[in-house]
């Protein structure tokens, strides 16, 4: 009654615009959690993973409970042996640990020649 009947059937032709220009803005936010939420969470998680694989006796490490010590054994691939005071050893899963503070020296197998 108030509209005239142009200006109602122009808003229809606005609303049926192009399929793919509607699914844009969804495929923006995708790509944007990708490489702001998505993508460095997995390259924490490898880093993290290398760390644990690279740990061994004499590494003073910090576990997620916050302990600090220093590995006396490497007892799998997934448990360490940690001494967090002298004398006081505990067994540690290694996807607990949190960071190595510092690393030691591989040993040398050959004894040293004199």
């Amino acid at each position: 009654m108030f509209i005239s009947p142009a200006f109602a059937q122009g808003a229809d032709a606005v609303a049926t615009g192009n399929p793919i220009m509607q699914f844009l803005p969804f495929v923006f936010i995708i790509v944007i959690f990708y490489f702001l939420l998505i993508r460095p969470q997995q390259k924490k998680a490898k880093d993290h993973q290398s760390m644990v694989t690279a740990v061994r006796r004499g590494d003073v490490v910090i576990t997620a409970g916050g302990m600090i010590g220093k590995v006396s054994k490497v007892i799998d691939d997934r448990e360490v042996l940690v001494e967090i005071a002298e004398g006081v050893k505990v067994k540690v899963l290694k996807s607990t640990l949190q960071d190595i503070r510092s690393k030691t020296e591989p040993v040398d197998d050959q004894p040293a020649s004199s």
